[in-house]
């Protein structure tokens, strides 16, 4: 089974002769967990090859796409050979033209990893002088100023991973103790000259999937905690309703056996603490958001595996164009940069997600309304009889997380199905990999605000069932219901009086992103 991705240090995080992970990419971004270059002989030897092998090529055959020519459709345009220096500074220039919010300094770490990743594999044709300054970067926590729109997945995110080359270079903003400063005056600090890029550099830093792949790290793993999150709200929501536990029965989810369905089920069980199933129990079925749960999030939980192999793959692959192998001496031209199967990953992932947005808010929904709620105060007011006229509980909570799902759910139309021809039909056929990757990351701080209202009103709904029942059977739970009802109420208070709720919401919202609660571990 999928482990819980969490964001503590996991230790420093090597380079160069091992596979990286999602979480390694995280523990970079988030923990800013030290990088190392492998320093191995064999490996420096390797790296250093590739520049070799292409300062040769250049010197014996006189022309290398991206070197001697011009980018895209003008690769029919030869370079001078006094200019061949120049051309890369050229290519981050022009391409400095993003716009939208920026990257957050721990995506804009993820990006520097994930892209440093690519080129420590030694296919690139960098020298290794420029893989040792992106290591020390991210040691001293310098990072681009990377604004988040304007690319189209191919040739890769050329226009976000300018900002990266120009940081190398001392060009442009970046960020440095938290600060927003000009890269050459931080660099200066650091005592840094500013990198001059060799022949292909600048194409090799910024031909590739980096961005896409970074935010897909950060989408799987935020998307994994929904995946235990949304079960223990659900089994919440189960006990305050006084739902059927035996709609989660082992027996009944060995004939359909998705292993992540059944993962779900499980984990609902133990929270339920579910004796034996009767014979045929007198109980009536609950709603299909309450009965149905297993087979909703089952599908992401099911569906993560894959995704993993998709965005790892990705992670440890040689992305960009021409790929220079000093090893049988080769100039390979293709398309590497092409970000397909994370586009795939994200818009999959994204619906998914967004089915969870809409589980929890039908749930809720159950909740406050006297309805459906068997007994529970209408809007889960706490307010006692003599107040209750005047209190609204959670009626404007759920408003909201109407507003947020509908949201959510208007942005799960695929990304990679509107490529679009551009750079004069050379990039005619794109993937739209780094939009699908922003779209899921907006689905999921919206499935999470819809988690955070959840976590509120089900954590109060059962402490009112608690209430209602005292003194009378009730559902049976087991105990990590009540811690984590317990937990919700060591950051935020119960409602009794109508109050804003706002920063409430911002505190739980928080703590789902750092996944502060340690669920079914």
């Amino acid at each position: 089974m999928l482990d819980n991705v969490a964001l503590e240090d996991p230790g420093q995080v090597s380079f160069g002769e091992t596979a990286l992970t999602i979480e390694d990419v995280l523990a970079v971004a988030h923990a800013r967990a030290p990088v190392r270059l492998s320093r191995s002989p064999g490996y420096v030897a390797h790296i250093r090859s590739g520049a070799a092998f292409l300062d040769r090529v250049l010197q014996e055959d006189g022309v290398i796409y991206g070197v001697t020519t011009g980018y895209g459709d003008s690769c029919t345009v030869d370079i001078p050979p006094v200019l061949f220096g120049e051309l890369p500074l050229h290519l981050l220039r022009f391409h400095g033209c993003g716009l939208g919010a920026h990257l957050s300094p721990e995506m804009a770490r993820a990006v520097m990893a994930v892209r440093l990743a690519s080129l420590s594999r030694g296919y690139s044709g960098v020298s290794w002088e420029l893989i040792e300054r992106l290591e020390m970067l991210l040691n001293h926590d310098v990072t681009p100023l990377i604004p988040e729109e304007g690319s189209v997945g191919a040739s890769g995110d050329l226009t976000p991973l300018s900002y990266v080359a120009a940081l190398l270079v001392g060009e442009r903003d970046a960020v440095h103790n938290g600060a927003v400063r000009s890269a050459q005056d931080i660099l200066a600090d650091l005592d840094l000259a500013p990198l001059r890029l060799r022949p292909k550099e600048g194409l090799a830093i910024m031909n590739g999937t980096a961005m896409m792949t970074a935010l897909a790290c950060d989408a799987f793993a935020r998307a994994e905690y929904l995946t235990r999150l949304c079960t223990r709200l659900t089994a919440l929501s189960s006990v305050a309703l006084q739902g059927n536990s035996y709609h989660f029965d082992e027996k009944l989810f060995a004939l359909k056996p998705h292993p992540g369905q059944g993962q779900i089920a499980a984990w609902l069980r133990d929270d339920l603490a579910t004796g034996d199933t009767p014979r045929n129990s007198d109980r009536l079925q609950d709603r299909y958001s309450v009965r149905c749960a297993p087979h909703v999030i089952g599908v992401l939980r099911d569906s993560l595996p894959w995704m993993r192999g998709f965005i790892e793959t990705e992670l440890n692959s040689t992305n960009d164009n021409p790929v220079i192998d000093s090893v049988d001496e080769q100039v390979l031209h293709g398309g590497h940069f092409y970000g397909g199967h994370i586009a795939f990953a994200m818009d999959g992932l994204k619906n998914c997600v967004a089915n969870l947005a809409d589980l929890m808010d039908r749930q809720l929904a159950l909740l406050v309304d006297t309805k459906f709620s068997n007994g529970l105060p209408s809007n889960l007011s706490g307010a006692g009889a003599d107040r209750a006229a005047i209190n609204h509980g959670f009626k404007a909570v759920q408003i909201g997380v109407s507003a947020w799902t509908a949201e959510a759910l208007k942005q799960t139309m695929p990304a990679s199905v509107f490529s679009r021809s551009t750079e004069s039909h050379n990039q005619d056929k794109v993937s739209m990999g780094t939009i699908a990757a922003r779209d899921c990351i907006r689905v999921l701080e919206l499935t999470e605000q819809v988690a955070a209202a959840h976590a509120m009103a089900s954590a109060q709904a059962v402490r009112l069932r608690r209430q209602i029942d005292a003194g009378t059977k009730s559902p049976r739970a087991g105990g990590e219901v009540d811690r984590f009802v317990e937990a919700v109420f060591g950051d935020v208070e119960f409602l009794t009086e109508d109050r804003a709720l706002e920063q409430d919401l911002r505190a739980i919202v928080d703590i789902i992103r750092t996944r502060k609660w340690g669920l079914y571990d």
